[in-house]
C-alpha cells in the first residue's frame, strides 16, 4: 500500500460501552471482579453481536474487566476473531468503590466522604479525566493501526468512552453525568481516512437506555 492509498483509507473503531450488569445491591463496582453481565446485558450483547454481523470487523478489543470480556464474546465469535484484551480501556479509578453513591443515599450521606467531592473539574474522587482521555487514545491508536482498511470493536465502559468522546471533539471533559450520550451496549464509532478523525457516529443497536443508569 502506497502512502497515496495510506492517506485515503477509511477504518472505523467502534468503541463499545458493555451491557447491564448483574449488580443487585446497586454499589458502585468500578474495577472490582466478578461482575458480569445480567440476562438483559447478555441479550444487549448479543443484538450487537447481531448489528455488526455483515461488517468487516477484523479485531475485537476489550476492557479486562468480565463485563466487557462477555460483551465482547458474541461480536468476536461472529467474525472468528479471539477477543484480544488491552488495559488502556479499562473503567476509571474511583474512590468509591464497592459502596452504595445515589444521590442521598449510601456513602454521599457521610461527612468524611465529602472532602473527596471538592474538585468536579479533576476529579478529587478519582482518575484524572486527562489521564482517562489519554489511555482511550491509545488504545484507539494501536487498534486503528492494527485493523487498518477494516473495522474494530473496542469494549470499554461509559465514562472512559464519553471522555474520549469529548476529547476528540474538543470539549472540556467535566460535564454533568446526566447529559452523558452513552448508553449501555451503545456504539460511539470514529471514522478514519489515513490517520484522520472524519467523523463520529453514535448508534445504539440494542436499544436506549437511561444514561444516569450505574455501570460505567
Amino acid at each position: 500500500m502506497t502512502r497515496n492509498d495510506q492517506a485515503d483509507t477509511k477504518t472505523i473503531v467502534h468503541v463499545l460501552r458493555h451491557g447491564e450488569v448483574h449488580n443487585p445491591k446497586g454499589i458502585l463496582y468500578g474495577r472490582l471482579p466478578g461482575f458480569g453481565l445480567s440476562v438483559t446485558g447478555r441479550s444487549q450483547a448479543a443484538a450487537v453481536g447481531a448489528a455488526l454481523a455483515h461488517h468487516d470487523i477484523s479485531h475485537v478489543i476489550a476492557s479486562p474487566l468480565q463485563r466487557a470480556q462477555e460483551t465482547a464474546g458474541p461480536i468476536a465469535a461472529a467474525h472468528g476473531v479471539e477477543i484480544q484484551t488491552d488495559e488502556d480501556l479499562i473503567e476509571a479509578g474511583n474512590t468509591f468503590e464497592g459502596l452504595r453513591v445515589a444521590v442521598g443515599d449510601g456513602a454521599l450521606r457521610k461527612p468524611r466522604h465529602w472532602w473527596k467531592l471538592r474538585d468536579p473539574f479533576t476529579p478529587s474522587w478519582g482518575e484524572p479525566y486527562l489521564q482517562i482521555a489519554h489511555r482511550m487514545l491509545a488504545a484507539v491508536n494501536k487498534a486503528r493501526v492494527e485493523a487498518v482498511g477494516h473495522e474494530v470493536v473496542l469494549v470499554s465502559h461509559q465514562l472512559p468512552v464519553w471522555t474520549l468522546r469529548r476529547f476528540l471533539q474538543g470539549d472540556r471533559l467535566w460535564h454533568d453525568p446526566r447529559q452523558r450520550q452513552c448508553g449501555l451496549a451503545s456504539l460511539t464509532s470514529l471514522v478514519y481516512e489515513g490517520d484522520t478523525l472524519v467523523d463520529i457516529v453514535y448508534s445504539e443497536p440494542a436499544g436506549s437506555s437511561d444514561p444516569r443508569v450505574t455501570g460505567a
